[in-house]
Parts: structure tokens; C-alpha cells; sequence
């Protein structure tokens, strides 16, 4: 059955109320770029990541560095002893396996200096007895104290694992704030390539929906002189197809923006529970732009001294040189300087078995005693001395050094080849910003000239000196100019947002704040 023009015509109008803004869904809200990029830099799930990327590289740098921590041991213990004897003392009667007991304890602190060397601090005491007749005292006090320092001379003297591992530890955080930088101009240039574009679909809607308002006008105004008698029933097939045409261009249209839509709404929201999953998005900047020329080779300069990604391969190059040196200082032989001193303090009562005869006086009494004659530093002991270590080979060390060494020259042509990546991508930035500024005035010259075109059409067509045709093509044209002008503008819009990422410069303009404990944002 043939459906009446009238109701054809109503049915047009509701299929073009669906798609007005707010009609199907709830109320549109709107949304800025600022608000869009703030949204996305606290919860886009790649910044998390980044940011704990960054917390882990802080914590392994501490943890490297705690390798200059001082460690303090303490001690204590209880022995027992019934060791034969192959001796004798003339005049006495000497067991052949005299008992010995002790208690000790001991404290000592060791510490690892910038230099490579090791110093420690040492203390210990003692209360011994044995039933041995060649004992002088029993219970005998025993106290020690003293410091000795290792320094490398050769090995390790330029480095060593500790100074390499808190090298290459701070080259990790360099390196992860880099990479958090870098994940943030990325995704800030993510959003914002989608917010233009979502910008551009719901202009192409706005578009497609006129088209087809100016298709249905044709129609209704061809029906008017069928009804009269002025043209054939045959004239209103083409306005007819014409508009069903236009209708799913608006559906494609359409959807095109739900899918713009959600794709921004996957880079600026978090949970299901975010209510603006549900909403519609309208983004509150105009696709209007004001061109300005760019300097190429200030921003080639720029890029350069600014793109995190030359400081996350500097930091990868820092880290292999701190291995390779490591390395390398490995193949030396070593040498090290062995200085210490020591103090000793002794005293006791006379041993009951012991070979008798008096004790000297300051050498009788307990602890304290023996604290007191360390002090006087009568009895102490001093060494210097050089040990020297010869690898014979040393083949492991030389391998390790080689393979450091080409890794470390790896890196260094990555950090090469990253400059040159950077030098290109500032180009075809600037080539397509430069495009997209000449493509604005073209497009607005042709959608200036579709419009004058379709009036005169329209007033053609109202005299009777053109036909359906043409009118519905000079429609055609207009929606298309309008349509490649939109492009023009909004692709405008993204080439100047890959402009400012490729010199390395979209966070600060975007006023956002990065550092190694917040990342926030500001407007622009």
C-alpha cells in the first residue's frame, strides 16, 4: 500500500526529531577540552601504570643506596672446651686436657664509604676460667676493641656494585619520569584528537540532518505542482529518493558520532559507575580556529631539548654506561690497603691451679679492670698491609666488560635513532598543519560558492527554468562543501595538537604539572 505524501512527510519529521540533541537520551552534557583532558589524566589506566612505574623506580633507587646503610651486628655466646695437651709444665701436675669455659659478647659496626672501601668498628669482651696449671688468671676478663679500614686500590676503585647499582637505579627514575611524561602528552593528545573528532561527526549530523530538511522542502514543494498540474506525478521519484538517500547518509552519520562518542568516553572515563557513560557528550568548543604560521626549525629545536622520549633513552644510555664501567673496572686486578689498630685490656684473679706466684696489680680484678687497662693502651696491636689479587685469565671479566660494552652501544644508537624519529615526525607535523591551514580557506570558498550556487538554483527553480536535478545536486554540493569544511577545520584543530606533541611542548601548554609525586591540570 502506498503511503500518503502526508504522512510520508510525518514520518520524515519524526525520524529528524529522533536525532535532535536530548530527544532519545538524556540531556547533553556538556563537556571542554580542559574538562576532557583533566578527566583522562586522573583515571586513564595507562597514567596508574605510569605512576606506579615511577613510585617502583623511586623505591629501587632508595633500596639501592641503603647499600651505604651501616650495619651494626651484635653477639654473645657461651663455649666449652677439654682440648688434650702434648705439654708439660716441669714441677706441676698438668691435666691432659685442662677445661676451658667462656662467655663473650661482641658489637661491631661496618660501614661502606663512597670510595669503595669498607671500614669497621669492633668491641667484644670475654670472661674466662679454665683449670689449666699454665693459666695466670681464672676467671680471666678479656676486652678488645679496634677499627680497621679496606680500601680498593685498583678493582673497584672506580666504581663498584653499589656506586653502579645507585647509578643505575637513578637512571631508572629519570628514565620512568620520562615515561610518565611521555604517557601523558600521549594521552592528552589522544583526547584531544578524539574530542575534535567527535566535534566533527556531530557538525556532520547537524549537515545531513539539513539535507535532508532541504530534500523533504523539494519535495513538498514538487507535490504542490503536482497538485496543480504544473509538473508530472513522474517529478516526485527523484526528491522522494533523493531524501531516503540523504536519510541513511544521517543514520551513517549518526552513528558515526555514537562511535566517536564512546571512543572518548574510553580515554577520559574510569568505572561503569561513572554517570557519564550514560550521558551524551557535547563538547563546548568551537570548531572555529584562529592559523598561525609555525617555525619550523624552532620547533625542530624545541623537540630536541623537550621530548621525554630522547630523556627515557638517555637514561637507558646512562644506565649501560654505569654497567659497562662496572664491567670494565672488573678486569683489574685488585689491590687493597689494609690498615687497623686494636687495643687490648686484660684482668682476672690469680688461677687456683695456675702456676702460683703474684699477679701485677693492675692486672687483678674483673671487668671493669679490664676496661681500664684497655684504656691505658699498654697492650695493642697495629697492621698495614697490601693483598694483591691476580685472576688468572680472567676470562669471565673480559667477556662481561665486551658484552657491556656492545650493549652500551646499542643503546646509544637507539638514543640516534629516536633524534632522527623526532626530526621527522616535527616535519610531517608541520607539513600537515601547514596543509590544513590552506585547506581552511579553499573550504570556505567552496562552501561560500555551493551556497551562492543552490540560491540561484532555487530561484531558477521557482521560475520553471531548471528541474529537480539540478536543484538536488547544488544540495549535494553545498552539504558536501559544508561537510569538507568541517574536515578542514577540525583536522586544523588535530594537526596543531600533533604539532605541540611532536616539539614536545602539549603538557606545558596544556598547563599541566608533572613531577616525580603529582600530575595535575591546569587550564590552557
Amino acid at each position: 500500500m502506498k503511503i500518503p505524501s502526508p504522512v510520508r512527510t510525518l514520518a520524515v519529521a519524526l525520524v529528524l526529531s529522533s536525532f535532535a540533541p536530548g530527544a532519545a537520551l538524556p540531556a547533553p552534557r556538556d563537556l571542554t577540552l580542559d574538562q576532557a583532558i583533566g578527566l583522562a589524566l586522573r583515571g586513564n589506566e595507562g597514567l596508574v601504570i605510569e605512576r606506579h612505574a615511577l613510585a617502583a623506580a623511586r623505591a629501587r633507587e632508595t633500596a639501592a643506596k641503603g647499600a651505604y646503610d651501616p650495619i651494626l651486628e651484635l653477639s654473645g655466646g657461651w663455649s666449652k672446651s677439654s682440648q688434650p695437651l702434648n705439654s708439660a709444665y716441669p714441677g706441676a701436675v698438668t691435666p691432659i686436657a685442662p677445661e676451658a669455659r667462656a662467655r663473650e659478647a661482641g658489637v661491631s659496626l661496618e660501614q661502606l664509604l663512597p670510595s669503595g672501601g669498607v671500614v669497621a668498628l669492633r668491641a667484644s669482651g670475654s670472661r674466662e676460667t679454665t683449670d689449666g696449671t699454665l693459666a695466670l688468671l681464672s676467671p680471666a676478663f678479656r676486652t678488645r676493641v679496634g677499627i680497621e679500614l679496606r680500601q680498593p686500590l685498583l678493582r673497584y676503585l672506580a666504581t663498584d656494585a653499589a656506586r653502579r647499582d645507585v647509578r643505575a637505579a637513578r637512571s631508572d627514575r629519570r628514565g620512568a619520569i620520562a615515561s610518565l611524561r611521555r604517557a601523558v602528552s600521549e594521552t592528552i593528545a589522544a583526547v584531544e584528537q578524539s574530542y575534535w573528532t567527535l566535534v566533527a561527526a556531530r557538525l556532520g549530523v547537524q549537515v545531513r540532518e539539513e539535507a535532508v530538511r532541504l530534500a523533504e522542502a523539494q519535495l513538498v514543494e514538487t507535490q504542490a505542482r503536482v497538485r496543480t498540474g504544473t509538473v508530472p506525478r513522474t517529478e516526485l521519484a527523484q526528491p522522494q529518493a533523493e531524501r531516503e538517500r540523504r536519510l541513511g547518509e544521517l543514520l551513517a552519520a549518526r552513528e558515526a558520532q555514537a562511535r566517536s562518542e564512546n571512543t572518548l568516553k574510553l580515554l577520559i572515563l574510569t568505572g561503569a559507575g561513572d554517570p557519564l557513560w550514560e550521558a551524551q557528550l557535547a563538547p563546548a568548543e568551537s570548531a572555529g580556529v584562529d592559523t598561525t604560521p609555525i617555525d619550523v626549525a624552532a620547533a625542530m629545536r624545541h623537540a630536541l631539548a623537550s621530548r621525554p622520549e630522547l630523556e627515557l633513552a638517555a637514561s637507558v644510555v646512562e644506565r649501560r654506561r654505569a654497567e659497562t664501567g662496572f664491567a670494565r673496572n672488573g678486569i683489574w686486578p685488585s689491590l687493597d690497603a689494609v690498615v687497623s689498630y686494636d687495643r687490648f685490656g686484660l684482668a682476672g684473679s690469680a688461677s687456683p691451679s695456675g702456676p702460683g706466684g703474684s699477679i701485677p696489680g693492675r692486672l687483678s680484678g674483673g671487668l671493669g679492670q679490664s676496661f681500664e687497662t684497655l684504656g691505658d693502651g699498654d697492650f695493642d696491636a697495629a697492621r698495614v698491609a697490601l693483598v694483591l689479587g691476580l685472576p688468572i685469565r680472567n676470562r669471565a671479566a673480559r667477556g662481561s666488560a665486551e658484552a657491556a660494552r656492545r650493549v652500551e652501544r646499542q643503546a646509544e644508537a637507539e638514543l640516534a635513532s629516536v633524534r632522527k624519529a623526532i626530526r621527522a615526525e616535527v616535519l610531517d607535523a608541520a607539513a600537515a598543519l601547514e596543509t590544513a591551514d590552506q585547506r581552511i580557506g579553499a573550504a570556505r570558498a567552496g562552501r561560500e560558492a555551493a551556497e551562492t550556487q543552490l540560491s540561484a538554483e532555487r530561484d531558477r527553480f521557482a521560475t520553471g527554468l531548471t528541474t529537480n536535478f539540478l536543484v538536488l545536486t547544488r544540495q549535494n554540493d553545498l552539504s558536501r562543501a559544508r561537510l569538507d569544511e568541517i574536515s578542514a577545520l577540525t583536522d586544523y584543530r588535530r594537526a596543531r595538537t600533533e604539532m605541540a606533541r611532536a616539539r614536545g611542548s602539549l603538557i606545558e601548554d596544556r598547563g599541566v604539572q608533572v613531577d616525580e609525586t603529582a600530575l595535575t591540570g591546569g587550564s590552557r
